[in-house]
């Protein structure tokens, strides 16, 4: 592969993210790839925040969903953020999944409590047998969860027995949903490995089964995570597919070889990276993905299979184009380090405050709240940060800027694209929560080109609200001061704010760490009730129609195009699409791409029109929804 083509590859498969121009530059300038993928590993939060996707899917772990509710289903993404930053070494990881040390692992092996009444192979014992065995063996025990497997060598008893080990009761066991009269004992599945004693304690079974399942002499435990991470590389697995270990590999001495290879290098999963990448397998040429004529006489590996972006990938790629990345993850991760005293300079002055109606306020209260900052000039720069007790919206000048339901999670907003020349309205929304009256209050402050905008005494509000929209259905008559509410939630938020205002390192808010929406869903990103080790490659119509001319992707173009208009003011057509072809597939645009789309960009309705249009039509690139 060129080094464009490669530059390209190694980002979105190590840290899926799109080369940045100056590393693009600086890579073609000295082509060291070697050098280039330890570099790229070494970034501890964007290979985190990448293969959280990966792990999210096998381990159904999501931040919103069925059982979160009522407390039968706990997240995990804590500990996994933090194990994956940290590099945890692979058998460490998953002792600590299968014998959690504590209780912010064990959310996968509790699996999801499941509402109204349910099939016994849906117990969440038996969620454990099949989860464990799919996972870390590439089994599929689902089959003999029910009754012996039609599909593999595995007993309706073994999956009991494994699921016994989690139980807290006797198992009894069922076939088809109906009871055998048999209660089901604790035992591992390969028991010439060791086994596990029935009589011990709970902990104590999940510490022996995490022991075994971590073996040194468990081929299977190594080989089954190499041959998902060469299927995540490569396009498909040296098995295939990836759950159905038992099948003949198409080389077997290769899986072997990379296996105890990972093993002798202390399971690390970077190395393990490393090494297929650095491999001119890996470097070599896409090859076309192949027929199933073609594979009658067996696979015969030609290159890696050019593959679809995930939803992750592509929603992280179009934020990257268009300057729209969210501002604050769904996710409560630690994402980056601020040093001490690093912005402990920053003077905050902002007041909370609320209606000066009844105190306190009433749940449910919903107040408009506002100030007209008048600007000289429009601003070089623009930081905010905003929080309210119990949730917002923040508006300026009639375009939603963001809002938020945690009000001990400060925000920080780039209100940069949003400000203006002369009068500017700065709208939140504010609403109370809870059963019944309790405290609320608001607070916002921003830096703009030097100038503190913050709540105080002399901010207004109204019980008028506007619409989805951010419009007043009529001129607001009502507007009246708004209450400085004494002390309020500053120790809570101040080092969060103070470090928003700073624009302290923050790394722009990545696709895997906020909930799905339904461009995401329509892309193929699962809701995680169910393991997931591989999603759906071919396009299906329904992202075929969110891609044309879906509600979500059309909003971030346009505001994408808004954010790069004053980037792009006055420079000409052919410029423009250069830069935007080097960003979004890391190569300039060919003449007659060039000549193509000036001619739509100059027939456009104005430049913004024109960015638009431009920019959809390469988010539609083949070659930009691919891995190749």
């Amino acid at each position: 592969a060129s080094d464009e083509v490669f530059l390209r590859r190694a980002f979105l498969d190590l840290l899926g993210i799109l080369p940045p121009e100056k590393e693009r530059a600086d890579f073609l300038a000295n082509p060291n790839r070697e050098k280039l993928i330890d570099d790229l590993l070494a970034r501890d939060v964007d290979y985190a925040e990448h293969w959280l996707t990966f792990w999210n899917d096998l381990l159904r772990n999501d931040y919103v969903g069925t059982g979160f509710i009522d407390g039968g289903r706990k997240q995990i993404t804590g500990w996994l953020h933090h194990a994956l930053k940290q590099n945890v070494p692979y058998d460490q990881f998953v002792r600590q999944l299968i014998a959690p040390p504590t209780d912010d692992s064990q959310g996968f092996i509790a699996g999801i409590k499941w509402r109204g009444e349910v099939n016994a192979s849906q117990r969440r014992e038996l969620q454990f047998s099949q989860n464990i065995s799919q996972v870390f063996l590439g089994i599929n025990m689902k089959c003999a969860s029910c009754h012996d497997s039609f599909i593999d060598r595995w007993k309706l008893e073994e999956a009991y027995h494994l699921a016994a080990i989690i139980a807290e009761q006797p198992l009894e066991i069922h076939r088809c949903d109906k009871p055998i009269g048999e209660t089901a004992k604790a035992a591992w599945i390969f028991p010439e490995l060791g086994e596990i004693n029935p009589q011990a304690p709970k902990p104590a079974r999940l510490q022996q089964l995490a022991g075994l399942m971590t073996h040194r002499e468990n081929g299977r435990f190594t080989r089954t995570l190499v041959n998902r991470i060469w299927h995540r590389m490569m396009g498909r697995g040296i098995v295939h597919p990836v759950d159905a270990m038992h099948t003949e590999p198409w080389n077997g001495d290769l899986l072997d070889w990379l296996a105890e290879d990972f093993a002798e290098n202390g399971y690390d999963i970077k190395k393990l990276l490393a090494r297929i990448a650095n491999s001119a397998a890996y470097q070599s040429e896409t090859a076309p993905t192949p027929t199933e004529d073609e594979l009658v006489d067996g696979f015969t590996y030609r290159g890696p299979v050019a593959r679809r972006l995930t939803a992750e990938q592509f929603i992280d790629a179009v934020w990257t184009l268009t300057k729209t990345h969210p501002v604050t993850p769904t996710a409560k991760v630690t994402r980056y380090k601020v040093e001490p005293g690093k912005f402990l300079d920053v003077e905050l002055t902002g007041k909370w405050v609320w209606s000066p109606t009844e105190w306190p306020p009433k749940a449910g209260e919903a107040i408009s709240i506002r100030k007209i900052v008048t600007l000289d000039e429009a601003p070089k720069q623009a930081r905010a940060v905003v929080t309210v007790d119990n949730s917002y919206e923040l508006w300026v000048n009639g375009k939603k800027v963001g809002g938020d339901g945690d009000w001990m999670t400060i925000a920080a907003f780039d209100l940069k694209g949003f400000l203006r020349k002369g009068a500017n309205q700065i709208l939140i929304v504010a609403r109370n929560g809870g059963n019944g009256p309790n405290a609320a209050a608001a607070y916002f402050e921003a830096d703009i080109d030097g100038q503190r905008v913050a709540t105080d005494g002399t901010w207004q509000w109204s019980k008028t609200l506007p619409d989805k929209r951010g419009k007043f259905a009529k001129k607001v008559e009502d507007w009246g001061k708004v209450k400085v509410i004494a002390g309020g939630w500053m120790a809570q938020v101040a080092d969060g704010a103070r470090a928003g205002l700073a624009n302290v390192n923050a790394p722009p808010v990545r696709a895997s760490l906020v909930k799905s929406d339904l461009l995401m869903r329509s892309l193929g990103r699962p809701n995680r009730e169910q393991v997931v080790t591989v999603r759906p490659e071919q396009l299906s119509t329904l992202q075929a129609i969110d891609l044309a001319n879906g509600k979500i992707l059309t909003g971030l173009l346009q505001r994408g195009a808004a954010n790069l208009e004053g980037e792009f003011s006055g420079q000409p057509a052919e410029k423009i699409i250069e830069t935007l072809f080097v960003r979004a597939v890391s190569r300039k645009p060919s003449d007659s791409e060039s000549a193509v789309l000036s001619e739509i960009f100059n027939a456009a309705d104005g430049p913004r029109q024109g960015l638009e249009d431009v920019l959809w039509a390469v988010l539609m690139l083949p070659e930009f929804q691919l891995v190749r």
